[in-house]
């Protein structure tokens, strides 16, 4: 505390005296919740990372706040109000006497809407989890484009500032956190000149920063991101995978597989086809997010706390996690072919969580890329010519591209495609092989009834087909398969289940 704490602390009694009125401390904040209304003051605090000493740094700490966060979040951030000292002495928001104290005016919001909360109270489903994906995307083609080389040369002090930090009070055994360390730099320097060409590309810009689910909130049924760092544009600038590895990692330490595949998907089918080149990060970036929560966690753990049982799991858990994250196991490759109406995306997509590494495997679909080459959205219906022999050798030469690029970066990769060709299937096969990794075909199955009804249930899909190219599909020699065939005329869940046990025997 400065010699101004006396000024703050008589505030903070005046804001927190009405009643009804609840008070939040952070460690570099205080928030004051009234109504609809939160006021959020800075601490007269200093640290190695922030400094919020003085009044005039406060209050350009909270201008400074409102600038970053109110493109993020208008909903929540309005503006910075005075805090002042009238002439009987009394403490006024907002009023006319000399001003004491900064704060930010927010709105308040239902805190139990927060994504930390919504996942232990239940799986997110697809379109929450392409909402938050989409978020991000946004987020991120907004943000300004910083050629800083302090962001690469930062990411080893992170390491070693995680290894002193998970030091701190002899919770974890001194050799797992040597391990992760010496892991994470090897990592580093595997990977290093991958990104220097994406700072030089424009990929290193001024992020959220702090991505996690507690800082993501569901307003409208949308999510909007809030509590960005404000207090250091260098902590904040950073590459936007590393953005993005934060809330894919916390996804996956909340038990939401499903969701943290299907963010990761979206975001790179919404982001330059460039991010495939680095999916090789990942690993080391969601390993260092885990790494910090684990600190975060051991930091609660001091009095009254520090007995706290739910808290050490906590950081023992997200300690876990980073160990895991930074030793994936070796990428494969999966496809999924069979006729319109076979299952074939909703398939891939079930797969992909289970398709290590995390957060799982990318799914790459023949229809998008056909999408993609003529310009169009996913959902606008292309012409016929679009679908001559000479369009669909393009796409699936993409595809295979695609797949290429993604597990040359030590990723999984899941093409779905129709494969109605002996040559199409045998590319895909020969390229898991080029490239050394396990291959799995699953060509699925399904009478000609079932596969009309499906198609003519789909809504705002990428494919084009239509029940009359599904019976003109029963006339392709489709040769033979060499993949496991797998009976699709079922449930999802049935057509999944025996997917999995094809996989599991082909090894």
């Amino acid at each position: 505390m400065t010699n101004n704490s006396a000024d703050q602390e008589r505030v903070f009694a005046a804001l927190a005296s009405p009643p009804g009125v609840t008070r939040i401390d952070t460690h570099a904040a205080s928030v004051f919740l009234d109504g609809t209304r939160a006021l959020k003051i800075k601490r007269a605090v200093r640290f190695p990372f922030l400094d919020y000493s003085t009044l005039e740094k406060r209050k350009a700490a909270c201008e400074e706040e409102i600038r970053i966060n109110r493109p993020l979040a208008p909903q929540i951030y309005h503006r910075v109000v005075a805090i002042t000292e009238e002439p009987d002495g009394s403490v006024k928001v907002d009023g006319p006497g000399r001003p004491i104290e900064y704060a930010i005016d927010m709105s308040r919001f239902d805190e139990s809407r927060t994504l930390d909360h919504l996942a232990k109270a239940g799986r997110f489903d697809a379109d929450l989890a392409a909402a938050i994906a989409d978020a991000i995307a946004a987020s991120h083609s907004a943000a300004v484009p910083a050629d800083s080389e302090a962001w690469i040369s930062s990411i080893p002090v992170l390491i070693d500032g995680n290894s002193n930090g998970l030091r701190n009070g002899d919770h974890f055994q001194a050799e797992e956190i040597e391990r992760l360390a010496t892991t994470s730099k090897q990592a580093f320097a595997r990977i290093r000149s991958r990104l220097e060409e994406r700072r030089h590309r424009g990929f290193v810009r001024r992020c959220h920063g702090d991505l996690h689910l507690a800082n993501i909130v569901l307003i409208d049924r949308q999510p909007v991101l809030f509590d960005a760092i404000e207090f250091d544009a260098q902590m904040a600038t950073t590459d936007l995978l590393y953005d993005l590895a934060f809330t894919l990692m916390d996804l996956l330490h909340h038990d939401q597989p499903l969701a943290a595949s299907i963010v990761l998907n979206r975001y790179l089918a919404a982001t330059p086809v460039e991010n495939l080149d680095a999916l090789c990060a990942l690993p080391l970036f969601m390993s260092i997010r885990a790494a910090i929560r684990a600190q975060v966690a051991l930091a609660r753990l001091r009095p009254p706390h520090s007995r706290d049982p739910r808290t050490l799991d906590e950081a023992r858990r997200y300690f876990d996690l980073a160990l895991a994250l930074i030793h994936p196991p070796a990428p494969r490759l999966i496809a999924v072919g069979g006729l319109s109406g076979t299952g074939k995306t909703v398939l891939a997509r079930a797969l992909a969580p289970s398709i290590a590494p995390q957060p799982g495997a990318v799914v790459l679909r023949s229809d998008v890329v056909r999408k993609r080459m003529f310009g169009v959205s996913d959902t606008e219906r292309l012409p016929p010519f679009a679908y001559t022999p000479e369009l669909a050798a393009r796409v699936y030469e993409t595809l295979a591209q695609c797949a290429r690029r993604v597990l040359a970066q030590g990723h999984s990769a899941i093409v779905d495609g129709v494969f109605a060709r002996e040559s199409e299937r045998d590319a895909v096969t020969s390229l898991a092989r080029t490239c050394g990794v396990q291959f799995t075909g699953l060509f699925l199955v399904a009478d000609l009834a079932t596969r009309k009804a499906r198609i003519g249930d789909r809504h705002g899909d990428a494919s084009d087909a239509t029940p009359e190219v599904a019976a003109l599909q029963e006339r392709y020699n489709i040769g033979v398969v060499g993949w496991a065939s797998v009976d699709a005329s079922g449930t999802q869940e049935q057509t999944l289940a025996r997917s999995r046990d094809a996989i599991a025997e082909g090894g």
